[in-house]
This record gives structure tokens, sequence and C-alpha cells, in this order.
């Protein structure tokens, strides 16, 4: 393994030399800068900023900017570690691979099926929901039918080429982008010059003038976490992009390293400027802060626009569903870890018979919610919570192993290395686990512990008979 590991960077020289444009995997490398770039900015922008932010700041005021601060830290923390494991081996199969690898081959089994239900049940959350924001403006179309329209939409999209793909989420992220700068700019203008209803009371002194910076206490503020992590779910998708990106040596870092800028402005930025422009005291859960803030300014239009970009974030999260559930699948399917015929691939070089899969289920979640009350949103939610945190856990230990082996000599070292080698990814791996005690704390976040334990139980379960069918046909193994 150590010497196909040493040759690595060479192959890699040479294929770019050779401006191949298919990966070790086969794949299309069809995606180019631009688009990875957006895709890791689109990433970083979901639907846990424009309408959970407002039920958090409801909870800790203006602390709230620290926690998406501190958070923000932390996420940057994760995906230098995974940046380093990228460019060591950059694969489509990314957390799951790295985790077979450096952790064992249940952990790869474990990761690749966890990352691929959070895709997948939160793909259909996202078309229902993404149905309910069209039923805004045309409240006469049925939503099981605008549900179906964008799942198979997106489904072609994705099913024709990852260019495809990539190019739809160039374009809802650069509308989140642009919601977001204006947004920004608008709020600017309001503090720096007076105009508007908010004009009278906008101050920077709103962040302190109401109870403190920590109006509710430190502790109601760090409960606020788990939130605020969720918000962040979809920041490590550009490490599912390494197999297709078409100099993965090059965009892969410069997206990871702009990570910091992103924050400090979607997240820190926005949500500084609003509560500035409208005093927390006025955000309440359930209500879009940014709805609220547009008709405090007096922008009539304030809503319709919010919801135009809360309807872009959720079809981007389904598209990115979509991308990611298929690689997923047919990197279990390539490890025997699932049904073989998902891990081939079409004409244009995407796993299509895996993509159908997942949309499939995908459309089964559009009728289960049509049938079921509002509270299956929250279920969703505690279920992508509690894989994004195993996900990200896994990332970080891989990455905490690999080093002990570069520092031993036995891999070669990243072109991408993480600062302070596997320190940062000891304090990110500390943070997680904090988290993880204050969901156990919460009652009304609770559910995502007993849903992540239920789930361990189904893939150990998952493993063992596996396990007992290769055993029984030997061959099965080799099939690799």
């Amino acid at each position: 393994m150590s010497q196909t590991r040493d040759d690595r960077p060479q192959a890699v020289d040479a294929a770019t030399q050779a401006s191949e444009t298919v990966s070790e995997e086969n794949y299309a490398r069809g995606l180019g800068s631009r688009q990875v770039q957006m895709i890791a900015i689109g990433g970083a922008i979901g639907v846990g900023l424009f309408l959970g932010a407002g039920a958090n700041i409801e909870k800790a005021g203006p602390s709230l900017i620290l926690m998406y601060a501190v958070a923000g830290v932390i996420v940057f923390f994760i995906m230098r570690a995974l940046g380093e494991l990228l460019l060591y081996r950059p694969v489509s199969g990314s957390f799951a691979e790295y985790a077979r690898e450096f952790l064992g081959p249940f952990w790869g089994f474990a990761t690749g099926w966890t990352y691929w239900l959070l895709w997948v049940v939160t793909g259909m959350a996202e078309l229902t929901a993404a149905a309910i924001y069209v039923n805004y403006w045309f409240p006469a179309v049925p939503q099981w039918v605008t549900a179906l329209t964008f799942l198979v939409v997106l489904f072609v999209a994705n099913l024709i080429s990852v260019k495809i793909f990539g190019e739809i989420e160039f374009w809802f992220s650069m509308v989140k982008v642009t919601a977001l700068i204006g947004m920004i700019v608008v709020g600017l203008g309001v503090l720096t010059f007076g105009f508007s209803q908010a004009g009278d009371t906008a101050s920077a002194s709103n962040l302190w003038a109401f109870d403190g910076f920590f109006p509710k206490g430190i502790g109601s503020s760090l409960m606020t976490l788990q939130g605020v992590m969720f918000a962040y779910l979809a920041v490590e998708l550009v490490g599912v992009t390494a197999g297709e990106s078409e100099e993965p040596e090059k965009t892969l870092p410069k997206a990871i390293n702009t990570l910091p800028f992103r924050i400090i402005v979607f997240y820190v930025g926005a949500l500084s400027v609003i509560l500035m422009v409208v005093k927390w005291t006025e955000f309440h859960a359930g209500v879009s802060p940014f709805v609220a803030a547009f008709a405090k300014i007096g922008i009539p239009a304030g809503a319709a626009i919010v919801n135009f970009v809360v309807l872009t974030a959720a079809l981007s999260s389904c598209n990115s569903g979509m991308y990611s559930t298929g690689r997923m699948l047919r990197d279990l399917a390539a490890n025997d870890e699932a049904w073989k015929a998902l891990g081939r691939l079409n004409s244009s070089r995407t796993p299509a018979l895996a993509i159908t899969v997942s949309a499939a289920l995908m459309g089964f979640g559009v009728i289960l919610n049509y049938v079921v009350p509002e509270k299956a949103f929250g279920y969703v939610t505690s279920v992508a919570t509690a894989a994004g945190i195993w996900t990200w856990m896994m990332i970080l230990v891989s990455h905490i192993r690999y080093r002990r082996q570069v520092v031993a000599g036995r891999l070669p070292a990243s072109s991408f290395p993480a600062p302070c080698g596997s320190l940062f990814s000891w304090i990110a791996l500390a943070f997680l686990l904090m988290v993880i005690v204050l969901i156990a704390i919460d009652p009304n976040a609770r559910i995502s512990l007993f849903v992540g334990a239920g789930w361990a139980a189904v893939l150990t379960i998952g493993w063992a008979l596996l396990r007992n069918r290769q055993s029984h046909t030997p061959h099965a193994v080799n099939n690799d």
C-alpha cells in the first residue's frame, strides 16, 4: 500500500501534464475551478441561516454572532483536516474512503451509509419545502406536483453529466451569495446614512443595549450551537467533488482556504448587520430574520425576495444531495458494501443507477411528507445533525491517524498540510463532543441522539449480515 501511495504524486503530475479528463475512479473531471469555488461557497450558505437563525436569535440574542464565529473556526479546522487528506489521495468516496483506510472497513461502511442517509433524508425535506415556497406565489398548484417537477428536473440534470450539476449549483449559489451581499450593503447603508424606517433606531449599540451581549446568559447561548452546526452542514461537500475536479491540487486548497472569509462575510457579517439594524428582541422563531429586517427597513418585496432565496437554497441542497448520494453509493458498491450494479457508470461517466435509487427514495419522501404533519421536518433536522456530526468526527479521526502514519514515515506527506499537524483536529473533535453533550441536555434536540443510536444499531446488524454473506461467498471480496 505504501508503495502505491508513494507513486501517487508522480501519477497525478503525469495526469496533469497530459491534461487527462478522467480520474482514477473513471469519473469525468468536469468540474472547473469556477464551479468548485461556488459549490464551496454555496455549501456554507443554507436554509439553516435563512430560516433557522430566527429561533437562535430569540434564544441567545446578539451573542449568536459569537457562536457562529466560534463554530466557523471549528468548521475551518475540519475542512483543513479534510483538505490534507484530499490532497494526499483525492477520491470521490472521500470521508468513507479515508475512514476505511485509517480506521478499518466497518468505519468506511458506516460513514458511507451515514452520509448517504444524511443527503437522502435532507433531500426528502427540501423537495417538500421547495414546493411550499412555490406555493407562496402559486397557491392553486398542488404541492406534490411542484415537488415531483423539481425532483425530475434535478434528477435528469444529475444523470446527464457532472458539468450540468456543477453549472446548476453555480447559479443556485450565486443567488444566495448575491442576496446576502445585498442585505449587508443595504444594512450598512441604513447604519451609515440613516435612511428608511429603520434609520432612527439602527445603531451598533443594539448589539449590547438590550440586556447586554449575552441577554439570556452564556448557557443559553451555548445551547444554540447545535442549530449553528446544522447551518454549516454541507460545507464538506467540496470533498466529494475531488474525484471530478479538473485540477484538484489547485481548486480544493483555494476553496478551503477561502472558507474563513466566507464565514466572516456571510454568517458573522450578515448577522451583525441585521442585529445592528433591528434590535434582537424583535426576532422570533418561525420568522426569517432576513424577512423581519427587510420589513423593518421598509422594502415591500422583502418577503418575496427571501422566499425566492430560500427556495434556491432548498433546491441547491436537493441538487447536492443527488450528486453526493450517487457518489457514496458507488464507493460503497466498489467496496462490496452495496449492490455491485450501483457502481456502474453510464456513457457520460455518472453513476446513473446509484443516482436513480437515491432519487427514488427522495421521491418516496415527498409522498411521506405530504401525508404526515410538519413535525416530520423536525425529525429530518435531527437525523441530518446526527449524521453530519458523525461525518465530521470521522474526518477528524482519520486525519489524526493519517498524521501518525506520516510522522512514522509510512505514508507520504500531503501537499496541503493542516496547520499544527493534528492539534486542531483534536480541538475540533473535543468541540463536537461538547456539542453532543449539549444536544443530550436539550430535551427538544435529544431525539437526534436516539435516532443516531438506532441508526448505529442498523449499521451494526447490516455489517454483521454483510460479513456473514462474504464469508459464504469468498469470491465476492475479490471482485473489487
